[in-house]
């Protein structure tokens, strides 16, 4: 695995010492990181009691060199209304933080690594388990 972004669980199996994501993050070259999954953690953070250690551990994650955050722009927007209506066509929907995701790995070029199943629901999308 070269270039892979990964999604908000992969990191929070990390985080919690899940071996098998470990071994394969270490195996990526280059990975992406969607804002919004930065939002999902920051939610998750505030409804716990361990906010600023979670956010000095994701810090430190995201000032790796390896590591790439990607914003949302209006390329990522365009990308995001295509899946959207593709899978409106399909009639699959998905979670909308998930198709922003999506629109990053496409928009960047990545395979998405995830435990969510509904991402095979995305025509064209490139993924790996973990």
């Amino acid at each position: 695995m070269n270039k892979v972004l990964i999604d908000t669980n992969i990191y929070s199996m990390a985080m919690k010492g899940d071996r098998e994501v470990i071994s394969s993050l270490r195996a990526i070259d280059q990975i992406g990181f969607s804002v919004i999954s930065v939002g999902e953690l920051f939610s998750g953070f505030k409804g716990g009691d361990r906010e600023q250690k979670n956010r000095e551990e994701l810090n430190i994650f995201l000032d790796s060199p390896r590591v790439s955050l990607h914003p949302i722009d209006e390329n990522t927007a365009d990308f995001y209304a295509s899946i959207l209506n593709s899978l409106g066509e399909a009639g699959t929907p998905i979670p909308t933080n998930d198709i922003w995701i999506a629109a990053h790995v496409f928009q960047h070029g990545y395979v998405i690594m995830s435990k969510d199943k509904h991402f095979s629901k995305i025509p064209g999308l490139l993924h790996t388990a973990g």
